[in-house]
């Protein structure tokens, strides 16, 4: 049986109810044991507000299945570096539209919660590099992860596969983000790594002169991880389900790429 949350229909400035609220309801949802899976409805900004409220060591003692993407990958990365727990970066009910892209992500989620386990394909791209990777996959929305450097929960990125998104950024912004993350030595230490979609990029006056891809393509040119684009999640329709935390199998057969975890 769906709960919403006391204060869902709150509003304080940009905000759903100002942050004691808000991280109210998410601490109901942690700490009631009849609830089994805290499902976000949408994103939008104030996720890392909300850190100072919360007792998040009582997901530790009753762990949940815990779903969203955007703005939210500041509680994947909460649950994932500081408790170790699988979380799924997966669509929220905000996302839900009556397409068949929506319906195929929704439709996968609802697999993924009851059996733990989802394989699906995308097409490959020319700039994708390697053939096959496996490993823990770690990531999220690459504004928030960049958000999080030099804090206790930047990503710990050793030997793991990375997967990215983004919507609405400038393309400088993707090349500052990446600029950062190989200064940072992330590529020296990665497996492997997805690039989800990168949706509605923005422009200057003077064009940058690269996609959001050529960009991330050219930035870890010379590692010699595998890297695959075109990956089905993020700000989309077919924003595919997977587990944060949790080993996965990448492999290019053809035109077409095959994921299973």
């Amino acid at each position: 049986i769906p709960v919403t949350g006391k204060h869902v229909y709150d509003r304080s400035g940009q905000f759903a109810g100002d942050d004691s609220s808000r991280a109210a309801d998410l601490q109901q949802f942690i700490d009631d044991p009849a609830i089994s899976c805290i499902w976000c409805t949408r994103g939008g900004y104030g996720s890392i507000r909300l850190l100072p409220f919360l007792r998040d060591e009582k997901m530790k003692s009753r762990p949940k299945w815990f779903v969203g993407f955007s703005d939210v990958t500041v509680f994947h990365s909460l649950f994932n570096e500081k408790l170790k727990l699988q979380t799924i970066h997966g669509p929220m009910l905000f996302s839900f539209r009556d397409t068949p892209e929506s319906a195929d992500s929704f439709g996968a989620m609802e697999k993924l919660i009851s059996t733990g386990s989802i394989e699906f394909e995308f097409s490959a791209n020319p700039l994708n590099r390697g053939r096959e990777i496996s490993g823990v996959l770690t990531g999220g929305n690459l504004s928030m992860l960049y958000s999080l450097r030099g804090t206790d929960l930047d990503l710990k990125v050793e030997g793991k596969i990375l997967f990215i998104e983004d919507v609405e950024e400038y393309l400088y912004h993707i090349d500052r983000m990446m600029q950062n993350l190989k200064r940072g030595g992330w590529f020296r230490r990665l497996s492997g790594l997805l690039v989800g979609s990168m949706s509605k990029m923005n422009d200057n006056e003077v064009p940058f002169g690269r996609t959001a891809e050529e960009i991330i393509a050219e930035t870890t040119a010379g590692f010699d991880f595998p890297v695959f684009f075109n990956f089905p999640a993020g700000h989309r329709e077919r924003n595919m389900p997977v587990i944060l935390g949790k080993e996965i199998n990448v492999k290019q057969e053809g035109d077409k790429v095959h994921f299973r975890q």
